[in-house]
């Protein structure tokens, strides 16, 4: 998925003279080929990740637009009050692009984890935030980010995650994408609605056959764009659902589920709606003690298929 994203930029600086690539302390090797035929658009700083911040908001006063690739927790905890002041304060067309979201750096530790991000950077006005799926949606996601004016957040996986963006699928930011829907069966002992965002949306899509087996209809909403959000969307399966599910990896505050709740129970347009109960998965609201990979610390968390599936069918009784 990162590859994917960096070399979606390197496409993009080859077809536009402004786009410029900076990387905090990056690995030997990581965009060789941008590095040899644009070396004048290759920057490779050291760990002052609050500098390459500021870095890339002058260049952009100056009519640049430049990519930034860090780790998550590094590019949000460190450096928020520079993207709060000179990105988003400005409204500059920055692109941060953040290694490790949720557990992916499991094997470091607690420093590493980015369990907040979306949460700290939701509050702030002008950004727009993305969690792609797999490698397809992320280069598609990049790609679009040449028509947002101001500085976009974008949220890496692991990589290496099964493809669930389809070959006919369009990306659009700001708008959901219905992965199933509603089969509609009339023996369904209730329909369960279940929004999800980047890499989760998979694992989401792996429970269905178990909850359709226990007699369950359900629908999977993926959420790419995280703000703006398509609200719409999120209101059309919350009215047709019995449950609605959000499924994140990210701590239980202003992430995913916050915004869904947001939108249903305050949104910008329209009625306040009815809404039955809303079951939230999630990473715990604590620092992770232990060590081990991405997998094991999801599956402690219940966000592994199997969890989600045994949440779900607990709570639809």
């Amino acid at each position: 998925m990162r590859k994917a994203a960096l070399n979606t930029a390197y496409l993009l600086a080859q077809q536009d003279e402004r786009v410029v690539f900076i990387g905090s302390d990056l690995g030997a090797g990581t965009l060789a080929g941008m590095k040899e035929t644009l070396p004048e658009r290759f920057f490779m700083e050291g760990i002052a990740e609050q500098n390459l911040v500021g870095m890339a908001a002058g260049m952009a006063m100056e009519g640049l637009v430049p990519f930034v690739n860090t780790i998550a927790t590094f590019l949000t905890r460190r450096c928020f009050e520079q993207i709060a002041v000179d990105l988003c304060l400005q409204n500059l067309p920055v692109r941060l692009i953040a290694n490790g979201g949720g557990v992916v750096y499991a094997p470091l530790g607690s420093t590493h984890l980015a369990l907040e991000d979306i949460g700290i950077l939701r509050a702030l006005p002008n950004i727009t935030i993305l969690a792609p799926s797999d490698a397809k949606e992320m280069i598609a996601a990049v790609k679009a980010t040449a028509s947002v004016p101001g500085p976009v957040y974008i949220r890496l996986g692991k990589g290496g995650d099964p493809v669930i963006f389809g070959a006919d699928e369009t990306f659009a930011i700001g708008k959901a994408s219905l992965k199933k829907a509603f089969a509609g069966t009339s023996d369904a002992r209730r329909r369960v609605g279940i929004i999800s965002t980047g890499v989760m949306t998979h694992r989401c899509l792996q429970t269905v056959a178990a909850l359709t087996g226990q007699g369950l209809d359900v629908a999977v909403l993926h959420l790419a764009t995280l703000k703006p959000l398509d609200e719409q969307a999120i209101r059309d399966l919350a009215a047709g659902s019995d449950l609605l599910v959000t499924v994140e990896e990210h701590c239980p505050h202003g992430g995913l589920h916050s915004a869904v709740l947001e939108t249903l129970h305050a949104p910008t347009a329209g009625p306040l709606m009815p809404v039955g109960p809303v079951l939230r998965l999630s990473l715990p609201d604590a620092f992770p003690t232990a060590y081990g990979s991405q997998e094991q610390l999801l599956e402690l968390a219940g966000l592994d298929p199997d969890g989600i599936t045994r949440s779900i069918l607990a709570a639809a009784g």
